[in-house]
């Protein structure tokens, strides 16, 4: 069986940038949205000539906000994407741009996945992380990403300060108890990035202990309503696990296309210039957009699949996590593998620290892994 292969495109556009936000994202470059897709087909296209794009399994455009694009652009976008039959094709939306003629365009151009930016159902809490409201918005993007597409995630965020445990559970409540729920949650701990709005504002900074309080609530929630969990923050109802996360979990191979865009292949990791400005311009000039890259050894590698798979239900062996009286109430141990406990997902980042590599002198490079963060 052909090995799973994704593309990840991403879009760096938005109408106005969240006080958490430390992505790759602008509200300045929108009148390089046409430029900047055809610099991405292009760049689709000279990696397809150089037999580096096999069709995907996996399709994931996220951004910034790739719904500022316009239905058609991303439709052009996507139509430069080889994809085999039953690929995964997942967009991010913003609450605001869901439109029954968007979303028809989407399925046309094989969408089969919406993820929603909703964060919380609370308006002041929205203010407080610098989120625009939207009057109904997680009845509105359920009620329409039901009618047509085989599955949606919602992106929820914990920890604000401005949130009470009372607001946490209303949104919880308000998400679960929709007509149609999402299949798939996301639940993030507000993470305070350098450089942010929220970073120069200490008295908005989250506090440890209620963040670890709130996941649990949601855990707890999630699991009552019939999710679960995939990664430390990610739920899902059987069927409706992420394909493409579950990618990167696995250390498996994909391209990434556009600016600031990462890509993997075979222990290679690389990754584009990150403004669109210089992205466009190296693709109109003919000239290669990767900014950087780094070649993993092998021993690295397994140790960084050690990392991610200790942030899922799969775990990893025994030996890689040696028991340890700190470590109570932290792991389970059961057929063979140690899996973290709710407890333990709060500090897999520490306990990624205490892995013994399979191989032996395994360089500490890259041991700190992914953080529980907000998502774009």
């Amino acid at each position: 069986m052909t090995e799973p292969f994704g593309v990840y495109v991403h879009v760096p556009f938005c109408a106005a940038r969240c006080d958490y936000c430390a992505f790759a994202t602008y509200t300045d470059r929108d009148h390089l949205m046409v430029r900047y897709v055809d610099a991405c087909v292009a760049e689709l296209g000279a990696a397809a000539r150089r037999g580096e794009l096999p069709a995907a399994t996996t399709v994931f455009v996220g951004g910034g906000t790739p719904s500022r694009l316009a239905p058609d652009e991303l439709g052009r976008l996507l139509e430069a994407v080889p994809r085999r039959a039953g690929a995964e094709v997942t967009v991010e939306c913003n609450p605001e741009d869901a439109d029954e003629r968007r979303f028809a365009v989407y399925r046309a151009a094989g969408v089969t996945r919406l993820s929603f930016g909703i964060q919380s159902t609370r308006r002041h809490v929205l203010d407080s992380l610098g989120r625009r409201p939207v009057a109904d918005a997680a009845r509105r993007c359920a009620e329409l990403a039901a009618a047509g597409f085989a599955s949606f995630n919602m992106d929820l965020i914990f920890g604000a300060a401005a949130e009470t445990d009372d607001d946490w559970a209303g949104v919880l409540a308000d998400v679960l108890g929709l007509e149609t729920p999402p299949p798939h949650v996301s639940a993030y701990a507000l993470t305070v990035e350098p450089g942010t709005p929220l970073a120069a504002a200490p008295d908005r900074h989250p506090d440890d202990d209620t963040s670890a309080r709130r996941y649990e609530m949601a855990d707890a929630a999630l699991a009552a309503a019939g999710y679960r969990w995939e990664e430390v923050s990610n739920w899902a109802r059987p069927g409706h696990e992420c394909r493409h996360n579950q990618l990167y979990w696995s250390g498996g191979d994909y391209l990434g296309v556009g600016s600031a865009a990462h890509s993997h292949r075979d222990g290679r990791r690389w990754w584009n210039v990150r403004t669109p400005e210089r992205y466009v311009a190296a693709v109109e000039e003919g000239r290669a957009a990767v900014a950087a890259e780094e070649v993993l050894t092998p021993d690295e590698r397994r140790f960084e699949r050690l990392v991610l798979s200790l942030r899922t239900p799969a775990g990893v062996p025994d030996a890689s996590l040696p028991d340890h009286p700190e470590l109570a109430g932290l792991v389970e141990r059961r057929h063979g593998r140690a899996v973290l406990t709710v407890r333990g997902r709060l500090l897999a980042n520490e306990l990624s620290t205490r892995l013994v590599p399979t191989a032996p002198d395994i360089p500490r490079r890259g041991r700190r892994g992914r953080p529980v963060s907000c998502a774009p």
